[in-house]
């Protein structure tokens, strides 16, 4: 492939989307008035840089007339995990050949006519490595026969690790050792040997000790002889000598077999194991084996399909095509009625009150504006006494939190509006709690706020963590949990206690990062049936570009705008991609990615996880409830699990037609989500009474 062609292939990145706005030499009018912006220029016209430099991108616009305007308001948009910009600030995070696009911002919408761009080829390098360490993955003994895998650990002369290094390695003692590409190591002979990995020129070594091979006996422990698709299965494996001595630090290695029920054909992957952990896809017989060196042993496990489909009922739905329905929560009112709030984006403001104490019956209440483009999120508190109203595209650009006192919930008051502390800038999602408030301010920090006095806020502090963007933050038991993008899952305490944290004085207590780069949504559980504490990482990745399907295709509008059959233009169906990332938090300190759930040619949204139930708003793959019961390994999806799924088809919708599931949450036994294009959903899992054909 061409470099120009790679150029603009950003494959699975997740986008990066910064509008940066500044004063102009030249009236802003010009960009849409007699002389628009017709041509932008950026000054350098390409970069090349190493991870970790910064530089700037300077854009100026060009009018018809051949008037400059200086710094003019744009939006950039290239791979989030690639590169980082602020302000016009590049920092190169990943080396690669990427671009970024500088498009002008118009009136605050889409342009009606040609976009006015700028691509800007960004190359990224490398730093020189420095050192390179050769270390065993597991604290097995190498015995003739047996084989154990190395590691290797590349460094930059500033410490900081290479990713996804290029080893090529080496045994210096071929008669005792021999090493494959992937650092596998295999002990041929007793004796001492040295394997050697080699970075880009630089060199690191192991030593290593090939013990003999003693034992006689290889015996299976653990299994169940019968399970279901994605239930976790432990095995353990038991090596023995001539004397039954049971003997330590052997390796050994795990496979399986599968035998496919009659009439199923070329299945894809069956089952996944990981060590001796073991959970399968597809029904059948499944028959594990261990290897350690010349021994071998097997045991096979009948696996039944998980038989969990229920049918999902539709009760109700409140319609709304003006405006594209966003967030939303349902709570029971103070006056014992039942009400749903919902935020809107397009919507001059406006967000919405549902009365749903009839989940049949859904109508609203009430509606509250204030000044806003967007209103992106609304929650309530959990005692019901207040809700959230978050602000995007003010018009004196002060957007900030509005409180609403819920004394009256079919009918809500602003209680009061918080703009300083950083909130100037637009809250995209915040968090209530009874005394608290968690904002987003601007996609650079959380804010807390104390509420206890709804009508007078207070603040008590903030988190901001360092080099990061985020866009979510979620609060459990003491622990806030925020969605940090490239940056993946950061968990502050902020009141738990066992990190010294308050909400006065967040306390770091770890992070994860995710391979995406596009960590969006966070939901924190405790599991019902294990006890394990699961996060539920989400991402968010608004294009497919380098996929087979990329979408409806260019040049054919926005799927935020309804179709215009003047233009042709718009009301065409989103395009994602992106999954469901599980991480076992038992270990707060050490945790540790388990399993995912990935529907195909799909993006994620927003999660809920009770009961035992993933509640997963999947855009345009619709509203889906997995079963997340048991311990959770492997991909969710293959194993079974899914419940139902609903797609919202709308004829009379904002986009007709276009599924577009954004969150999702059960209350009181039923299940309500919102979808941008057709508004609010009510609907039921009718109990199984018998088998589902």
């Amino acid at each position: 492939m061409s470099r120009s062609a790679q150029l603009f292939r950003f494959g699975s990145f997740a986008l990066i989307v910064v509008t940066v706005t500044t004063a102009t030499t030249h009236p802003l009018h010009a960009q849409t008035g007699d002389d628009p912006v017709v041509k932008l220029v950026a000054e350098p016209a390409e970069l090349t840089m190493r991870v970790g430099d910064e530089a700037e991108v300077k854009i100026t616009g060009v009018t018809r007339s051949g008037a400059q305007v200086d710094s003019p308001s744009v939006r950039f948009v290239g791979p989030r995990s690639a590169v980082r910009v602020r302000q016009g600030v590049v920092t190169a995070l990943v080396a690669g050949d990427y671009a970024l696009i500088a498009t002008l911002v118009q009136g605050g919408g889409p342009p009606a006519g040609e976009t006015v761009m700028v691509r800007v080829p960004v190359r990224i390098e490398w730093p020189a490595v420095a050192r390179v360490v050769v270390t065993p993955l597991t604290n097995h003994r190498l015995l003739v026969g047996t084989t154990i895998r190395l590691g290797v650990r590349a460094e930059h002369a500033d410490g900081s690790e290479r990713p996804d290094p290029q080893v090529e390695w080496r045994s210096e003692t071929s008669g005792i050792t021999t090493v494959d590409r992937f650092g596998r190591v295999t002990a041929t002979a007793p004796g001492t040997a040295t394997i050697t990995a080699t970075v880009d020129g630089v060199e690191g070594a192991a030593t290593l000790t090939a013990d003999p091979f003693t034992a006689t006996r290889l015996t299976i422990t653990g299994g169940v002889p019968r399970a279901r698709t994605g239930d976790v299965i432990d095995f353990g494996a038991e090596v023995r000598d001539d004397d039954g001595q049971l003997l330590a630090r052997v390796p050994v290695e795990w496979s399986h077999a599968y035998e496919a029920p009659p009439g199923t054909i070329a299945p894809a992957a069956t089952a996944r194991m990981r060590g001796g952990r073991f959970v399968a896809d597809l029904p059948g017989l499944h028959t594990v084996v261990a290897h350690a060196g010349p021994l071998a042993a097997r045991t096979t496990v009948e696996v039944v399909p998980r038989d969990v489909v229920q049918q999902l009922e539709i009760h109700g739905h409140g319609r709304e095509q003006r405006v594209r329905t966003t967030d939303f929560w349902v709570f029971e009112g103070l006056d014992g009625r039942d009400y749903a709030v919902t935020g809107a984006k397009r919507s001059d403001g406006y967000g919405f009150v549902w009365d749903v104490t009839d989940p049949a019956n859904i109508f609203k209440t009430d509606s509250i504006q204030v000044d806003a483009r967007s209103v992106n999120d609304m929650k309530v508190s959990p005692d019901g006494r207040y809700a959230t109203m978050t602000r995007e595209g003010a018009s004196d650009r002060r957007n900030g939190v509005v409180i609403l006192d819920l004394a009256d919930p079919a009918h809500p008051v602003i209680a009061a509006e918080v703009t300083d502390h950083g909130l100037t800038g637009g809250v995209h999602n915040a968090f209530p709690t009874n005394d608290h408030v968690f904002a987003l301010a601007g996609g650079d920090k959380y804010v807390i706020l104390d509420v206890s006095d709804i009508y007078n806020p207070r603040y008590v502090g903030e988190y901001n963590h360092p080099d990061s963007r985020l866009h979510d933050v979620w609060v459990m038991d003491g622990l806030a949990y925020s969605a940090e993008w490239e940056n993946g899952l950061v968990v502050v305490d902020v009141g738990h206690g066992g990190w010294g944290g308050s909400p006065g004085n967040p306390v770091f207590v770890s992070s994860y990062p995710l391979p995406t780069g596009g960590t969006h949504a966070v939901f924190p559980y405790i599991s019902e049936s294990t006890g394990k504490h699961y996060v539920f990482v989400g991402d968010e990745i608004m294009s497919r570009r380098g996929l087979a399907w990329e979408g409806p295709g260019q040049g054919r509008g926005s799927y935020q705008l309804p179709y215009d059959p003047e233009t042709g233009m718009h009301g065409i169906p989103l395009a994602t991609q992106g999954y469901i990332q599980i991480i076992d938090f038992s270990d707060p300190e050490a945790p540790e990615m388990v399993a995912r759930y990935e529907v195909p040619e799909y993006g994620t949204h927003n999660i809920w996880v009770e009961d035992d139930i993933l509640y997963q708003a999947y855009y345009e793959g619709g509203v889906r409830m997995v079963d997340v019961s048991g311990e959770l390994m492997g991909n969710l999806y293959t194993q079974g699990r899914e419940i139902a799924v609903f797609k919202a088809f709308d004829p009379a919708g904002y986009v007709p037609n276009s599924p577009m599931a954004w969150s999702v949450m059960p209350f009181k036994g039923r299940i309500y989500f919102s979808d941008t294009n057709s508004g609010l959903w009510s609907a039921r899992l009718v109990p199984r009474t018998r088998p589902i054909s």
